[in-house]
């Protein structure tokens, strides 16, 4: 399996792998639904933002995000789906696993993700692809302007600043 450049190619299936308007909202945040190839190829507008994709061979089997912040020293994993056909496989903590290897790499000092409260499928992913909560008052700092209490996690990196779920 590879993680390769979202090219704008990749944005039909991308965008056709929600199957609701919950789905879209615990994969993104959005209340659009379906989401759009349009809204997809947008995202990549920001120079901040490197969207890769996980592939077998010409299947594209996952999507997801880099968010750099070069003024926080972090990078945010972001907007992580996997195809339908292909979940329940542990790709998900092989996408996650690329992405936070792409993450540590860039040199920043730390690599967030946040996941929707009633997302438990994600988290038990990305609590089994190396990442812990972040501190509970860090998580409520953040939280203050989000439209939910997302929950907060780091990459532990060898270190054991955040802690680990239950």
């Amino acid at each position: 399996m590879d993680l390769l450049p979202f090219a704008p190619a990749h944005a039909e299936a991308v965008a056709s792998w929600p199957a609701s308007s919950t789905e879209v909202t615990l994969w993104c945040g959005r209340s659009e639904f379906p989401v759009s190839e349009q809204t997809i190829s947008g995202w990549q507008q920001d120079d901040d933002v490197q969207a890769h994709v996980l592939v077998e061979g010409d299947q594209l089997l996952g999507y997801g995000e880099l968010w750099l912040d070069a003024e926080e020293d972090e990078v945010e994993l972001a907007r992580i789906i996997i195809a339908p056909g292909a979940r329940g496989k542990g790709l998900g903590r092989v996408l996650v696993g690329h992405l936070a290897e792409r993450a540590l790499g860039t040199g920043f000092a730390d690599v967030f993700l946040r996941v929707h409260p009633d997302n438990d499928r994600a988290l038990r992913c990305y609590l089994g692809a190396g990442f812990v909560r972040v501190d509970p008052g860090l998580a409520a700092d953040w939280n203050a302007a989000q439209p939910v209490d997302y929950v907060w996690l780091e990459h532990d990196g060898g270190r054991s600043g955040g802690e680990e779920a239950p």
